[in-house]
């Protein structure tokens, strides 16, 4: 029996219950794309099915402030999805009148849609015979052939849908892609994978040859830049707090926060407190400041590693634009700033 069969056989048996499988009507299955980049099924599940209720058409996504959309993301990460969701949303929308495109070209020109995402919505919902090529078939196709091809490589890529290609049975992209995206999610796990009771065991040249563990090969290893935020938590006069929306480019883009003093490296409590006396943002003289937590936060992305403390800065100014700790829970935040509201402020 071949690769492909054999494969499309165990996914038919073994494919999980998720509710995007139950229609090849694009909306869902572009939605559960989106989120999946970088997330896990059983992370991203209660999200989709969140946003499903919230937005039950695009058209629903479309017409709703994007402040919402941030809000219903919060704590999934990588926010530019988001962001990138709700600009996709009204494209297809208000310009292309309710309709994703119907071909992997015509997906491309959506906001935050590369190939993977294109091949994935293509395939599945239009039967086009396009592969897909993430983690999961990197490693079931390096794995299964022996490739040691650098996967972070220029040429891995092009190496590697190519041979997708070559396997991909006429008439059945759809089964095929989400067989090989299965299979690698379940079955050919990136660490100690049951390979005993592997459909592929006495064909597969990593398990063979004792190499399971090495492949596949990824040589580049993207470094992690260490960032030192203190996030002045602002109460004033009336118990109000003081928030700001993100505007700069990069991480938490259009998220909320308190105040935020960075300091190019970590700081002693004490050598801290002159710096926020003097940080030009509160506009005031502080009354008094505290140091909420005698512990710093650790919070990891995947190309950064921040430091987080959070200070109470008392005024007797009624600040105009403070709201009440409540609202905390209406508008987005970062995961990390909305766990210490939670606690703080429940």
């Amino acid at each position: 029996m071949t690769f492909s069969k054999l494969l499309i056989d165990w996914y038919l048996q073994n494919r999980r219950d998720l509710p995007w499988r139950k229609t090849p009507h694009p909306y869902p299955v572009w939605l559960s794309e989106i989120m999946l980049q970088q997330t896990r099924v059983a992370q991203g599940l209660p999200y989709f099915n969140k946003f499903i209720a919230a937005f039950p058409t695009v058209q629903d996504m479309a017409n709703a402030p994007e402040e919402k959309v941030l809000h219903l993301w919060q704590g999934l990460g990588y926010y530019s999805r988001a962001r990138n969701l709700h600009a996709t949303a009204k494209m297809v929308a208000f310009d292309l009148g309710g309709s994703f495109p119907d071909s992997y070209a015509g997906l491309l020109k959506l906001k935050g849609v590369g190939d993977y995402t294109a091949a994935a919505i293509a395939s599945i919902c239009y039967g086009e015979a396009v592969p897909v090529v993430d983690g999961n078939v990197y490693r079931v196709l390096s794995r299964y052939f022996g490739i040691t091809t650098d996967i972070s490589s220029s040429g891995a890529k092009k190496e590697f849908t190519a041979l997708a290609a070559s396997l991909m049975p006429a008439g059945q992209a759809s089964a095929f892609n989400q067989a090989m995206m299965e299979f690698g999610a379940l079955q050919c796990v990136p660490k100690s994978p049951d390979c005993a009771a592997c459909i592929f065991n006495d064909t597969c040249a990593a398990y063979a040859t004792g190499r399971v563990a090495e492949l596949p090969v990824k040589l580049k290893k993207q470094k992690v830049t260490d960032r030192y935020l203190n996030y002045i938590v602002v109460k004033d006069a009336a118990g109000k707090l003081l928030v700001q929306r993100r505007s700069e480019k990069g991480i938490w883009h259009g998220l909320y926060q308190f105040p935020l003093l960075e300091t190019e490296e970590f700081t002693s409590n004490q050598a801290t407190v002159p710096l926020i006396h003097s940080f030009a943002q509160l506009g005031f003289e502080p009354e008094q400041i505290t140091l909420l937590s005698p512990e710093v936060v650790i919070h990891k992305l995947s190309h950064q590693k921040l430091h987080i403390r959070f200070w109470e800065v008392t005024t007797a100014l009624t600040l105009q634009d403070a709201i009440e700790p409540e609202r905390l829970k209406n508008i987005p935040l970062p995961i990390v700033l909305h766990n210490f509201a939670t606690r703080h402020w429940q």
